[in-house]
């Protein structure tokens, strides 16, 4: 088991680097100008696109860009969280493990495949639970860093629940260093962010044994 990294709060961090114009062009005129580039570099590549299999892949890949995979990128996609009263007075930890992830990572657009850890200890109100995987997909559909991805959801979470204890720990594979490159398939990164209540150290040992019982 790796040893987990606590990522530090750095502002300028925490966003995904966009473009103040990323969203002039419509999602349509975006797949259309993906497809015409990506056919260009299947044609480098020396594919032939008149093939019947080759054909409709830059469309499919544009599309696939745009609706799927990078749809985290455009903040109209972001879910709305519902908060519920706590009526029940439930204040210890809720923990929702074992969240599928797939993102890209950034540096080489290939894919990053782990499981999500999150927890947050009520207060007045709780969250969805469903909700909590619909922000941790929002967030992991667009080109990401782990380290950035694990800030995200922390200080979303926090905004929304308007208190700091909140936990959040990703355990992924990086094709980047399997597929390619080093070519390691046996290692796994882990990146967590601890705050408020989870600081302490019996509570994120809580945690922490709650996330990692496979029982």
């Amino acid at each position: 088991m790796p040893e987990t990294m606590n990522i530090g709060l750095r502002l300028s961090d925490i966003d995904t680097p966009l473009r103040e114009d990323a969203f002039v062009l419509s999602n349509e005129e975006k797949i259309k100008e993906i497809e015409f580039h990506f056919s260009k570099i299947m044609n480098i590549l020396g594919l032939d696109l008149l093939d019947d299999s080759l054909r409709g892949t830059p469309h499919r890949v544009a599309k696939m860009y745009v609706e799927e995979i990078f749809s985290g990128l455009n903040p109209h996609n972001k879910p709305k969280l519902s908060l519920f009263e706590n009526k029940y007075g439930y204040n210890e930890m809720l923990i929702e493990k074992d969240i599928t992830l797939y993102s890209q990572c950034e540096h080489h657009f290939v894919p990053i495949i782990g499981k999500v850890h999150v927890a947050y200890i009520p207060g007045r109100q709780v969250i969805g639970l469903s909700k909590i995987n619909r922000l941790v997909q929002y967030y992991a559909k667009r080109p990401q860093v782990q380290e950035r991805l694990t800030v995200q959801i922390s200080e979303s979470l926090k905004k929304i629940l308007h208190h700091n204890n909140v936990a959040v720990v990703i355990e992924a594979d990086h094709l980047c260093v399997a597929s390619r490159g080093i070519k390691d398939t046996n290692s796994f990164t882990v990146t967590a962010q601890y705050s408020g209540e989870f600081e302490n150290e019996s509570t994120k040992a809580a945690f922490l044994a709650q996330i990692h019982n496979k029982k």
